[in-house]
């Protein structure tokens, strides 16, 4: 891409506060963005062939939405954790085995999305943040479901398409967790720990594609609690 392209983005993202480059082979993450760390809501850099974000990433203070899916990264650097406004993050499609130790520093993170990288556990980072909506974890290698997962604070958590076979009991004591989705995993009926069903919040709960089948579910203790859940939470949305 010529410089009289990235010139005309960058004009543009002045005025608008977002700047978005999307499937055009970028290598490297456009340097002359600096100029324009004050002005910056939004930056989209997604279908790129991005092998590293620098740390000048962390500069861009006022950032509320980052989309980098579909590129070639395999870690983030630790100041991506300076974004106190960042509300949503997308990396969708990338290398990604870790997040940074201070990814709990992203006080303000709303959405968080991993979909198809290389994580191996639910990262014990996501605990504390205390507004996280929605987590997509999908399509990663995550094998187990550990007890900090507890203090997680999202709404939904989307597990499917991993290789887990065993969850903690801690899930159901997730404060705010309403949708869990754990399609297409490992699991054996006897590791769905039944307090999911008997006493949690969960409303909405996706297990099709484990190793049981789907009506097994409904001979567990406390799936009539889960129904009653389930039915009032459609009642509202109908």
């Amino acid at each position: 891409m010529g410089n009289s392209a990235l010139k005309a983005h960058l004009e543009t993202a002045q005025k608008t506060g977002v700047f978005q480059l999307t499937g055009k082979g970028l290598t490297e993450f456009p340097e002359d963005l600096q100029k324009l760390t004050s002005n910056l809501r939004t930056i989209d850099l997604s279908n790129n062939k991005l092998e590293i974000l620098p740390p000048l990433i962390g500069k861009f203070s006022f950032l509320k939405s980052l989309a980098l899916n579909n590129n070639r990264l395999t870690a983030l650097p630790e100041e991506l954790c300076k974004l106190k406004k960042l509300e949503s993050l997308h990396l969708n499609g990338n290398h990604l085995r870790q997040l940074p130790a201070a990814f709990g520093q992203l006080s303000a993170l709303k959405t968080l999305s991993l979909s198809g990288n290389q994580l191996r556990t639910v990262p014990t980072q996501l605990c504390g943040l205390r507004h996280l909506d929605v987590v997509d974890l999908s399509k990663n290698q995550i094998q187990n479901v550990p007890d900090t997962v507890g203090e997680l604070q999202a709404i939904e958590l989307n597990l499917n398409q991993n290789q887990i076979s065993q969850i903690s009991v801690q899930i159901s004591h997730c404060p705010r967790l309403k949708v869990l989705r754990l399609e297409e995993n490992c699991l054996e009926l006897s590791m769905l720990p039944q307090s999911i069903l008997s006493d949690s919040q969960i409303s909405l709960l996706a297990v099709e594609g484990n190793l049981f089948e789907i009506k097994k579910l409904r001979e567990l203790e406390g799936y009539d609690k889960y129904m009653e859940r389930f039915t009032a939470t459609k009642k509202k949305f109908a």
